[in-house]
């Protein structure tokens, strides 16, 4: 017969053992049902105060944000990012802080319509260069202002031809060229055929859709998650949540739709308040609608 002595000292690791496994189990159980984030984060680096500037990812950092959506060009610099030292100097602060470069985006459009001014042909072409350096997919074509395409059925021919020039080469790239305007969902869809090609999407923004008076949750479903390259969080002038637009609502739909990918936010900062303290609000409230990484 064994020693009870032994027996007891095997019995106690033999409960330590078990322990020690259940608890691994248990580890192991909560990472898996821990659910994978869809989403990522960003910010417009001209809402942050910060226009094609490496101090936005600075911003963007202390924000807490994943991403931020760097300027391709300004009023100041239309070269932009197609200066390599403006470019390395993108790369260098996106390195340095652990912000990533989320997508580029050409708001001078709104000043130096596509549809009319020449030299935006350039701009673009140039722009899925820089995207392709810079390891980003997606570029925010701007169509606001001087740029606006409602009643303009001149200018939308003259884009849907530009556009056809320019996809082969964005597709070649693999880079999609996103359209951000007022137009309806159906007349993005109608420029999206008329060009045919898989690089041209919708840059989708709820706060321009609802102040252009069309209805965003009838919108968003019709184009469907593979038009939608990427998505813009706005309360002009106004905290996330403290405006009109029903942002849970939203956050289901966009669920619901399967979108994956960045967010951007962009505005969302009253008038005299401090930038950065309303970003970590904004940053607060959608992070209680979604997961991002």
């Amino acid at each position: 017969m064994s020693n009870p002595e032994d027996f007891t000292l095997f019995s106690r690791r033999e409960a330590l053992r078990r322990s020690a496994l259940l608890i691994a189990a248990t580890s192991s159980f909560d990472l898996l049902a821990k659910p994978a984030p869809r989403f990522q984060l960003g910010a417009c680096d001209w809402s942050v105060g910060k226009s094609l500037n490496p101090e936005a990812f600075d911003r963007a950092k202390e924000i807490g944000l994943q991403g931020i959506q760097v300027s391709y060009n300004t009023g100041k610099n239309h070269v932009g990012l197609s200066d390599a030292a403006t470019l390395q100097s993108i790369k260098d602060a996106s390195k340095r802080t652990g912000v990533k470069v989320s997508s580029l985006a050409i708001g001078e459009l709104n000043r130096y319509p596509y549809k009319s001014d020449p030299q935006t042909e350039a701009w673009v072409w140039n722009s899925v260069d820089a995207a392709k350096a810079l390891g980003v997919k997606v570029i925010l074509l701007a169509f606001f202002s001087d740029g606006d395409l409602r009643n303009d059925e001149a200018g939308k021919k003259v884009v849907i031809e530009r556009l056809k020039k320019v996809a082969p080469h964005a597709e070649k790239k693999g880079i999609t060229l996103g359209i951000e305007s007022y137009l309806t969902a159906q007349e993005h869809l109608d420029i999206i055929h008329a060009v045919g090609s898989k690089a041209v999407k919708v840059y989708y923004d709820f706060r321009n859709a609802a102040d252009a008076g069309n209805d965003v949750f009838k919108e968003v479903p019709m184009l469907g998650r593979d038009l939608i390259c990427e998505l813009h969080m706005k309360e002009n002038g106004q905290l996330l949540g403290e405006g009109t637009m029903d942002w849970p609502k939203i956050a289901n739909m966009v669920k619901d739709l399967g979108y994956k990918g960045w967010m951007q936010i962009e505005g969302a900062t009253p008038k005299g308040a401090e930038i950065v303290s309303s970003y970590q609000q904004n940053r607060k409230y959608l992070e209680g609608l979604f997961t991002f990484s």
